[in-house]
């Protein structure tokens, strides 16, 4: 028998090659089989193999959620079909009457689904910034069983502090529920910081392809866990096999791909803080950053993500998005492709006007995923972008 190293005593890129995922052992393929089988025979009446239908168990989907769970250091992984499924099962576990207090600056998605889909449901929310511990304490209710937090937060790239959010959390009898999609595993491990449970959209760095869309729970927490399996069934928001596979075989580039994203955004942000036609640049590994130093002491490195802000608002991000030629005007985040987008307009359109705008999501506001391209090719189209948007402005802009 092969000698088995605990997941302990292995680094991040040797789990995200191999964690749940051994040589399969009838044939001895080193990668995961895609098992499409819908159904699996039973030798006798409920007995069987560990699996009896895919909506309830597969074994390429329970691969995939093995290396999730060994990732993030947590005993149990849930893989759903994207992203928001897996968010609007997390808070199928609430009741009504409960409350879910958010952080001010999430994904127009999740806003979405705690406004239109939660609230008629009989849970409320209510969304702060929670760089102020003060504010997140006297903001919390006797009804408060969750805390939800995304940090670096989409889009403005705030950072919170996931340590003391989780001290507060606790003392509250309420779970911290961090969606790690930005940063990812490689950047910062949300449960050894003390969160309750960590959630990802497989969709961006963890599938890192833009050719799936998924989403994923990892926790520690036994109680929690047997419920999110219940409903996970249930609810039956899984991923295809095929789309399991396709996760997994991009995870085994995770860090690699990672690193070099954020040696990019890290050039390409220092470089758009010094040209003329920005007037603002949202990236934590700035030291102008208002979250620099807790990013430095929270995250491995800022990420990949930037957010700026043009000089002439809309007119001018407009041409912008337009004249890119190597990076795609285009939703979603973290493949090895670069894409810019405007969140007032794209991603967070869903949120109400006037809480944009007190977020500073306004027409000026952009995004950038960097992809793998070259560094010096991607400023290269940001620089020509900008130059042909700031000669088009109108006078004054």
């Amino acid at each position: 028998m092969k000698p088995h190293l605990g997941h302990d005593k292995l680094a991040l890129d040797t789990l995200a090659v191999h964690a749940g995922q051994p040589p399969d052992p009838t044939s001895g393929a080193v990668m995961t089989p895609i098992v499409l089988a819908s159904t699996f025979a039973q030798e006798r009446p409920g007995q069987h193999k560990g699996f009896e239908y895919s909506r309830s168990g597969n074994p390429t989907r329970k691969a995939l959620e093995a290396c999730l769970a060994a990732l993030e250091g947590g005993r149990h992984g849930f893989a759903f079909g994207s992203g928001s499924a897996a968010a609007a099962t997390l808070l199928h576990t609430l009741r009504p009457g409960d409350h879910v207090l958010s952080g001010d600056d999430v994904y127009g998605g999740t806003f979405r689904l705690f406004d239109k889909v939660m609230r008629p449901m009989g849970i409320t929310s209510t969304s702060v910034d929670m760089r102020d511990l003060d504010v997140v304490r006297k903001a919390l209710t006797p009804a408060t069983r969750m805390i939800w937090i995304e940090t670096p937060t989409n889009p403005m790239l705030k950072i919170f502090d996931i340590a003391a959010l989780a001290d507060i959390a606790r003392a509250h009898g309420a779970l911290l529920v961090v969606d790690n999609t930005f940063a990812t595993p490689v950047l910062q491990r949300p449960l050894a910081l003390g969160a309750h449970v960590v959630a990802h959209s497989t969709t961006k760095y963890l599938n890192g392809h833009s050719d799936v869309v998924g989403g994923a729970l990892v926790t520690s927490e036994d109680a929690l866990a047997e419920r999110v399996a219940f409903l996970q069934n249930a609810l039956g928001a899984v991923p295809s096999p095929f789309d399991c596979y396709m996760v997994l075989r991009g995870l085994k580039t995770l860090g690699v791909r990672v690193r070099q994203q954020c040696a990019s955004a890290a050039r390409i942000a220092e470089r758009l803080a010094e040209h003329p036609a920005v007037r603002a640049v949202h990236y934590p590994g700035l030291p102008t950053h208002a979250g620099h130093a807790l990013a430095a002491r929270q995250m491995q490195a800022p990420g990949a993500m930037i957010s700026f802000v043009v000089r002439g608002g809309l007119p001018v991000a407009s041409r912008f998005l337009e004249r890119l030629a190597i990076f795609s005007c285009a939703e979603s985040l973290g493949g090895v492709e670069s894409l810019a987008e405007h969140p007032a307009l794209m991603t967070h359109a869903s949120v109400p006007a006037e809480a944009r705008e007190a977020l500073g999501i306004d027409g000026g506001l952009l995004r950038l995923s960097v992809g793998l391209e070259a560094s010096e090719d991607l400023w290269q189209d940001i620089a020509q972008a900008l130059d042909d948007a700031r000669a088009h402005a109108a006078p004054g802009a």
